[in-house]
């Protein structure tokens, strides 16, 4: 049952409308899924965005600086992967303190008497730490379970003294690096240990990992000995470290008495190579400090106290956790824009390398085109047994007196002509094979030496020569061109056929001299250029005018012209394909390779999006609260708070100069010069 009732009237239109018509929504990045803060997500974007390009870059020609150029390549991207990228996308994450060092230096030793156990393995034997080890909080345990960071390595977990691993094979066979995650309780909630192999190590492998394990660390611990600390191999690190505003700490382990001005020297490095704020930490000789010695494998509590307390402070307070971590990544970004920039550089050099050996190629290959073309219109090749053989052909001056009688007449001698000589016709077609053949190879071997010599001058080139027969033409090339000129011969008989069907007058005639046609017509293209000569020139006694007579005989003079040219320019491009499949020898090396797809430019946009977008995060961050430092959370390392550094004027406690910290003495002007965060001490540590 319908109801029906009063309508409602429409509403007058406003004279304002609304647009009630929703926003359109902005696409989602997974980035700004994973990142609450925005510009952190665009400078996540903006990464990405640039490892894509990072990770398409191939640098393999060997042109000036490509080495230097393929170890930044692979340091970018390790940045990116196991450090800047899982970093912003995980910013509350532990600040991640890698022990690096000199081969010796006792790295393993200080991580365990940091700690109170022994959680690493120190030995007498070279190499010693093969698989990384790092110590985190129990209740951190889950930042370094998955990939977050250092992806590329397979976890082993220990648990109480045993250890759940994962396989240390992969499925190939092959070893795979670990990384064994130690729960410690005696660390500060936050901060994570990470002992790494020798970046001095006699195993490439190691070196390797311990340069890659040092770029993903948030600060640089860095151990050396009296005996080694002026080693060339680690000042390369730390003056790299130092380049991108990596926050460092070195340890001057083992100092006897008495070489105290070990430290001094060492603080002089240190400044020279742009680690002035750096804290400088000296750990003493076991059994110098009283009469405490090692126990338990453990240095004295008073040797690391210094180191522990400054350590403790960093990875325990939020607000220096905070910074340390965000000075590191600003350099790190800093870093790799500059670092792509110069691997844009790199990208160019190497599309100009590929550049100019293609250009070698083709240049010497467009050359030998050229030469044939030469000889195959100028009338070199009408001498000799290509002379001999058609003037066999044509017979004597009863051929020409025909010619003579008017065309009319010359038609009706023709089939006469014809039914006597088809016999001769494939020895003119043999001699003209021969010619071209001789012709063609030479000129693909001239091709093959000169761009053979181009490139082995080309430091680019020469790189690619080894191993490979490219001095000389294919050894199959005789075979090839003999059919390319089969086939050429093949094409010029199917002219003359199709330029005859249709015409009865022509037909009688073609049955009779296909090939003697053939022949006239290849004799002509080599007296001419396209039949474009006249009867004024005659080449080898008159070859080209009986050729061009006959011709003009049977189809007329503009169909002689054009079946000249069609004939020309087949030949040309089968000339061309015999060459271009040559040069392929070459520059198949080239496209193997992909040089010329390396785009510098490219690059140099993605470095100037990241350099914007950390541009824009950093002007939006909340500056903190400058002042004493909160209380750090969780536990304190190993001797801890036993160090109380000496207060300056002010009563405000401080790290001695010539120790932790940059020299602090007065400044000119007499005032107390500003201490870096990391040094101000705790409220109860005032005297």
């Amino acid at each position: 049952m319908t109801q029906t009732g009063p309508q409602e009237e429409p509403a007058e239109p406003s004279s304002t409308p609304e647009d009630t018509t929703a926003p359109a929504e902005q696409p989602v990045s997974a980035s700004s899924a994973l990142t609450s803060d925005a510009t952190t997500a665009a400078l996540v974007d903006a990464l990405e965005g640039l490892r894509a390009r990072l990770g398409a870059l191939r640098l393999p020609l060997e042109v000036p600086g490509a080495a230097h150029a393929r170890e930044d390549l692979a340091r970018a991207t390790d940045q990116l992967d196991d450090y800047l990228l899982p970093r912003l996308r995980a910013e509350r994450a532990p600040l991640l303190a890698v022990v690096g060092g000199s081969t010796g230096a006792g790295k393993s030793t200080l991580v365990n008497s940091l700690l109170g156990e022994q959680v690493t393995t120190p030995g007498v034997l070279r190499p010693t730490t093969r698989s990384p080890v790092l110590v985190h909080h129990p209740l951190d345990a889950r930042w370094f379970g998955a990939d977050r960071v250092l992806p590329g390595l397979a976890r082993v977990a220990t648990h109480g003294g045993s250890t759940e691993a994962s396989p240390d094979h992969d499925g190939a066979g092959a070893r795979t690096r670990t990384l064994r995650l130690v729960p410690s309780a005696n660390l500060p909630q936050g901060l994570a240990l990470l002992d790494a192999p020798d970046v001095d190590s006699v195993e490439e492998a190691n070196r390797e990992l311990a340069g890659q394990l040092l770029g993903a660390a948030d600060l640089w611990l860095f151990v050396t000995t009296a005996a080694r600390y002026a080693d060339a191999v680690p000042w390369e690190l730390l003056t790299a470290a130092a380049s991108r505003r990596a926050q460092v700490a070195l340890v001057l382990d083992r100092v006897d008495p008495g070489t105290e001005e070990v430290a001094a020297d060492l603080r002089r490095l240190m400044t020279e190579h742009g680690l002035g704020e750096a804290s400088l930490f000296v750990v003493p000789e076991t059994g110098a400090v009283g009469e405490e010695r090692m126990i338990d494998g453990l240095l004295p509590e008073s040797a690391v106290s210094e180191l522990a307390t400054w350590l403790s402070g960093v990875g325990g307070d939020p607000d220096s956790r905070a910074r340390v971590i965000t000075a590191t990544r600003d350099g790190v970004v800093d870093d790799l824009v500059r670092r792509t920039n110069a691997l844009a550089d790199a990208a160019d050099a190497q599309q100009a390398a590929d550049a100019r050996l293609r250009g070698a190629v083709e240049r010497h290959h467009r050359e030998a085109l050229r030469q044939v073309e030469a000889a195959t219109s100028d009338g070199a090749l009408l001498r000799g047994e290509v002379l001999a053989r058609w003037q066999d052909f044509i017979g004597t001056g009863e051929f020409f007196r025909s010619l003579e009688a008017g065309v009319g007449k010359v038609r009706d001698a023709l089939g006469r002509f014809f039914r006597g000589r088809p016999k001769e016709a494939p020895h003119v077609e043999q001699a003209i094979a021969h010619g071209l053949e001789s012709v063609l190879l030479d000129g693909a071997e001239q091709a093959a030496e000169r761009t053979y010599a181009d490139w082995r001058d080309d430091v680019a080139g020469s790189a690619l020569l080894d191993g490979l027969e490219l001095s000389r033409t294919a050894p199959n090339l005789r075979a090839e061109v003999a059919e390319a000129i089969r086939g050429w011969q093949g094409d010029v008989l199917a002219l003359v056929r199709e330029q005859g069907e249709g015409r009865r007058g022509t037909a009688r005639v073609l049955s009779f001299g296909v090939n003697a046609l053939g022949v006239s017509l290849m004799v002509l293209v080599f007296a001419s250029t396209a039949g474009l000569t006249g009867l004024e020139i005659g080449i080898a006694g008159g070859t080209a005018v009986a050729a061009q007579k006959l011709l003009e005989a049977v189809f007329g003079d503009d169909a002689v012209r054009r079946l000249a040219a069609q004939a020309k320019e087949r030949l040309t491009a089968r000339v061309d394909t015999v060459l271009r499949g040559q040069a392929a020898r070459y520059t198949a090396q080239l496209d193997a390779l992909g040089a010329d797809r390396a785009d510098g430019r490219r690059l140099r946009d993605a470095a100037q999006d990241v350099a914007e977008a950390a541009r824009t995060e950093r002007s939006g961050r909340e500056r903190p609260a400058d002042g004493l430092t909160r209380p750090w959370s969780g536990g304190l390392l190993r001797g801890a708070g036993t160090f109380r550094p000496p207060t300056g004027p002010d009563g405000v406690p401080r790290v001695p100069g010539t120790l932790a910290g940059r020299d602090t003495g007065a400044t000119a002007s007499g005032e107390e010069p500003r201490r870096p965060f990391w040094k101000r001490w705790r409220r109860k540590d005032r005297a």
